[in-house]
């Protein structure tokens, strides 16, 4: 079930009809019910595999609470157990497929690889195990949470399927403090719905349709059709997951639940380093925390802090997929994180100016734009491919009849862009604006964009990119 589809509207404000209701007079019936609807949302999605949240819940409560038992060495290997018991179905689920498809290469096709399906939202919720018994370890939450609490916590619906990724210290404080939900905050989450289908429905999904067909066909298309895709892409990634983002803190917000922004304008970045401060927060913070840090970050030298950095991004690209290409991609950031580093010494003499900046901004989003290209093809030789396209193949005359045959996603395609060179700040006024304006200009804004989102729908619905993440 969509988060953008009106069966999923509809359930939802049943839903949060009894939510109310039970807020307003028993704490632990919400949770209860929550975490019903929670588990009976993950069972639609995955079936029978729902069974592994509540078993990792069960696994991860318990040793984590035995561990805050402990100090010294004994601590240590109550940690290293949860970590790799909370890991063990990631990596069964998600690389055995592609480990045993290595094997059979070694050993002549001796054993049989199985098409394993990956449950939605695994690599989410097993994030947020471990976040949460790290930060337990390190004494950095010390409450003390029960069982219930913290399925509720690990099940959250909205947060279920992709993220954000939601640190303990930032949910549970707000579950135990039941506060009367305020206006504003109840608004703010109705206009994060609204962008997040603009986004979504509207946007990323009519553009991702012909996105598909230069990634799968990227000969039967000329240079210039090829480099549309490539920027077709980039907008469709942002759109996707930053849409679904806004719907999930949206609906979040509509529950009493305050989450924390997981974009900031990425693409107004003007370098990488920025970039990974601005594109999905919650991972690369995530990453930088229980990965980068613990490695030993940058205390210990420019070689070794680089390779830090290398292995991170390493891992940050292989936990999108165990393909090559996404591997590729996550070094391709980690150099380039390197390298913006290294550079430190020479590019502070440089000033931020209205002539530099272009120059920075321009350099980044080409960066930005190829790496998508990395992420997006199945394999190099497709990548390989469509830079030869673009750039022995453009045939100019091609624009004029693209704009004839995709004017509507051309328009889409100039709108975002432009969107997206909006100042946060006057966002942020805009969205003040919005929710203290009157409750039918609320109204209309709802219907408008669920209106647009039905005018453009089509039958191949393009589900959320992070899904399979």
């Amino acid at each position: 079930m969509m988060f953008t589809s009106i069966s999923f509207w509809a359930i939802f404000v049943i839903f949060l009809m009894m939510f109310a209701l039970l807020r307003r007079s028993t704490r632990t019936g919400m949770m209860l019910y929550v975490t019903i609807v929670s588990l009976g949302f993950f069972y639609y999605a995955n079936g029978w595999l729902m069974q592994l949240l509540p078993l990792t819940a069960l696994i991860s409560w318990s040793l984590t609470k035995i561990m805050k038992q402990y100090s010294g060495n004994k601590r240590k290997v109550f940690l290293l157990c949860i970590i790799l018991l909370d890991l063990a179905p990631l990596a069964y689920l998600k690389y055995s497929s592609s480990a045993l498809f290595c094997l059979n290469l070694l050993v002549a096709n001796n054993f049989p690889v199985m098409d394993i399906a990956l449950p939605v939202g695994l690599s989410f919720y097993t994030f947020q195990a471990i976040s949460y018994s790290v930060d337990v370890y390190r004494n950095k939450f010390t409450l003390d949470v029960s069982f219930l609490e913290y399925i509720f916590y690990l099940s959250f619906f909205p947060l279920l399927f992709a993220g954000p990724i939601t640190r303990a210290e930032t949910f549970f404080p707000q579950i135990r403090h039941q506060q009367t939900v305020s206006e504003r905050l109840m608004y703010s989450g109705l206009w994060l719905i609204i962008m997040g289908i603009l986004k979504k429905a509207v946007v990323a999904d009519y553009i991702a349709q012909y996105n598909n067909w230069i990634f799968d066909s990227p000969l039967t298309y000329s240079g210039f059709e090829n480099l549309m895709g490539l920027l077709g892409f980039s907008m469709q990634i942002y759109l996707d997951f930053s849409g679904y983002t806004d719907i999930s803190i949206g609906m979040a917000a509509l529950m009493g639940i305050r989450l924390r922004e997981n974009f900031r304008f990425p693409y107004q970045s003007l370098n990488v380093t920025e970039f990974w401060h601005r594109w999905h927060i919650s991972l690369s913070t995530w990453f930088r925390d229980y990965v980068y840090i613990p490695l030993g970050g940058n205390k210990h030298g420019k070689i070794i802090t680089g390779i830090n950095c290398l292995v991170t991004f390493l891992l940050v690209g292989i936990w999108h997929g165990s393909s090559v290409m996404f591997a590729l991609w996550g070094l391709l950031h980690g150099l380039a994180l390197v390298l913006h580093k290294s550079l430190q010494c020479l590019l502070r003499r440089i000033p931020d100016t209205w002539f530099t900046k272009p120059f920075s901004f321009l350099f980044t989003g080409i960066f930005i734009v190829c790496s998508w290209a990395v992420f997006r093809s199945p394999n190099p030789e497709t990548l390989f491919t469509i830079f030869t396209q673009v750039f022995t193949n453009f045939k100019p005359e091609s624009i004029a009849a693209f704009w004839s045959m995709r004017s509507t996603w051309l328009i889409m395609m100039l709108c975002c862009g432009l969107l997206l060179c909006i100042k946060e700040r006057y966002y942020n006024r805009m969205m003040i604006k919005f929710i203290y304006s009157p409750w039918l200009m609320k109204l209309l804004a709802f219907a408008f964009a669920v209106q647009l989102a039905i005018e453009f729908s089509t039958n191949n619905i393009t589900p959320f990119l992070y899904y399979s993440f």
